[in-house]
């Protein structure tokens, strides 16, 4: 193997470790910002609903949706969704109708109380967006270049699945 070939392949490893380095980061966060939703909901007593119920209803907010407009969004799989709009349903925090047009879907909305699990979750983030600018964790051109290198792997993600299977 030429030296000019062990090169490409020592980069293509540091690429590829990255590259799962990245992919880590993404599935801790995720498991880490529920973690930060449920303390901040058990320090309020706020005991009722779990992180991940709150997440969708912060991401449905003024919103009416239905579970496969959550799902082609991207924000949540099927069952996953359908379980938790249920549950959200049974405790009073969101409104569900049926479907004028098609009566086998589902309209969801917040309820006032769902509203205000809402407005918790936004306080928490905005919260956090002050202490990271503050804390110069990021700043905005920072957090701009994550956002558009995370859109870049979604976007080749979802040409993965469009295209190859």
């Amino acid at each position: 193997m030429s030296l000019q070939s062990q090169i490409g392949v020592v980069a293509d490893k540091g690429f590829m470790s990255q590259y799962l380095e990245a992919l880590s980061l993404v599935e801790r966060l995720h498991r880490l910002l529920l973690d930060v939703i449920k303390d901040e909901f058990e320090r309020l007593g706020i005991l009722e609903i779990n992180a991940v119920q709150a997440l969708l209803l912060f991401n449905v907010g003024d919103n009416e949706v239905t579970a496969g407009e959550l799902k082609s969004r991207g924000y949540y799989q099927g069952s996953n969704v359908s379980y938790n709009l249920k549950k959200l349903v049974e405790t009073g925090y969101m409104h569900h109708q049926r479907c004028e047009i098609d009566r086998r879907s589902v309209r969801v909305r917040l309820t006032e109380k769902g509203r205000n699990v809402q407005s918790v979750v936004e306080d928490l983030f905005q919260r956090h967006a002050e202490g990271l600018e503050a804390r110069s964790v990021l700043d905005r051109n920072g957090i701009e270049e994550i956002n558009t290198s995370l859109r870049r792997v979604e976007r080749y993600w979802s040409d993965q699945i469009r295209y190859i299977y």
